[in-house]
C-alpha cells in the first residue's frame, strides 16, 4: 500500500508537470522554438491567483479564470513583442531572447511584489480519501482529474476544430500552410495563448501543493516540465502528458526510496538514459529535413 500511495502522489505531481509541459510542446511543435519564459508565466499566474484570492476575496474558480485571462494576455504579448520579430532569425537568437524574457519577468516580479515569500491560501480541501489502509489526498485526486480533463479537451480542440486543424497544418509545414491561406502568425499567437492559459491552471495546482509564492517560483517546475516534454517527445501532446506523469512518479519514488537530495539528479539521469536509447523521446518522431 505504501508503494501505491507513492505512485498516486507521483501521478499527482506529474499531472502538474504534464499541464506545464503541454505549453512547451505546443509552442515547439508549431513555432519550432523553446519558450524558456514559460515557467515565469506560471509565476505570474500564481501571483494573480494569490492576490485575487486574498486581496479581492474571489472564490477559487473566478480567481483561476482571472489568472488564466492574465496569463493568456501575457503569453500573446510576449509572443508579439519578443518572438514575432525573430520569426526568421536563428534558433540561438530566439533562445537568448527567451532567457532574457525570463529574467525580465523574474526581476519585474521582484520590483512589483518584493522577493519575500507569500503563503498561498489553502483553497482546495486538504482532506483525505481512505480506501482500507490507503489514504489519498483530495488535492492529488483533483490534480489528476484536472490534468485528464485538460488533456482530453486539448486533444478534442486540436483534432476536431478548424483552428486545431490549422495548428496541425502549421506544425507539419508552415510554408505550405501559408499557401493554403492559413494565418500562421495568428495560429502561433493562439498556441502561446493556450499554453499560457494552461500555465495559470498549473500554477494554482502547484501552489496548492507547495503553498509558497515568490519571483523564481516557476524556474524549477519549468525546467522539469521542459524535461518532461523532451522525455515524452517534444512536439507531441500525448508525449508531454506521458512524460509529465512518468517524471512525477520517478521523482516521488526517488525521494521515497533513494534520497530526497538526489531526486532531481536521478530524474535527469533517467532522461539522459532514455534519450540515449530513443533520441526523439518516448512518443517523438524522427524528422527528416531536405537539404
Amino acid at each position: 500500500m505504501e508503494f501505491l500511495s507513492y505512485l498516486i502522489n507521483g501521478l499527482g505531481l506529474g499531472s502538474v508537470y504534464a499541464i506545464i509541459a503541454l505549453g512547451y510542446t505546443m509552442v515547439y511543435g508549431i513555432a519550432k522554438m523553446l519558450n524558456f519564459a514559460h515557467g515565469d508565466v506560471i509565476m505570474i499566474g500564481a501571483y494573480v491567483a494569490f492576490f485575487a484570492l486574498t486581496g479581492l476575496g474571489l472564490p477559487l474558480i473566478p480567481a483561476v479564470l482571472l489568472a488564466m485571462l492574465v496569463c493568456t494576455a501575457m503569453g500573446v504579448i510576449i509572443e508579439r513583442l519578443a518572438y514575432k520579430p525573430l520569426r526568421q532569425a536563428s534558433s540561438l537568437a530566439v533562445l537568448i531572447t527567451a532567457i532574457g524574457v525570463s529574467y525580465f519577468l523574474q526581476n519585474g516580479a521582484q520590483l512589483l511584489w518584493s522577493s519575500s515569500t507569500k503563503v498561498f491560501p489553502a483553497v482546495i480541501s486538504s482532506g483525505f480519501f481512505s480506501l482500507g489502509s490507503l489514504s489519498i489526498s483530495y488535492l492529488t485526486l483533483i490534480t489528476i482529474a484536472v490534468c485528464i480533463l485538460v488533456m482530453a479537451g486539448l486533444t478534442l480542440f486540436v483534432n476536431r476544430t478548424k483552428t486545431g486543424s490549422a495548428m496541425r497544418a502549421c506544425s507539419e509545414d508552415k510554408g505550405a500552410a501559408t499557401l493554403m491561406g492559413i494565418n500562421v502568425n495568428f495560429i502561433i499567437s493562439v498556441t502561446f495563448a493556450i499554453g499560457s492559459g494552461l500555465a495559470a491552471i498549473a500554477s494554482v495546482l502547484l501552489c496548492s501543493t507547495y503553498p509558497s509564492v515568490f519571483p523564481t517560483l516557476g524556474a524549477m517546475p519549468g525546467i522539469k516540465a521542459f524535461t518532461a516534454a523532451v522525455f515524452g517527445g517534444i512536439g507531441s501532446i500525448p508525449g508531454a502528458f506521458l512524460g509529465g506523469l512518468l517524471l512525477g512518479v520517478i521523482e516521488i519514488l526517488a525521494k521515497a526510496y533513494i534520497s530526497t537530495q538526489l531526486s532531481d539528479a536521478i530524474v535527469f539521469a533517467v532522461l539522459i538514459v532514455v534519450l540515449l536509447i530513443k533520441p526523439a523521446g518516448l512518443l517523438g518522431r524522427k524528422m527528416s529535413e531536405k537539404v
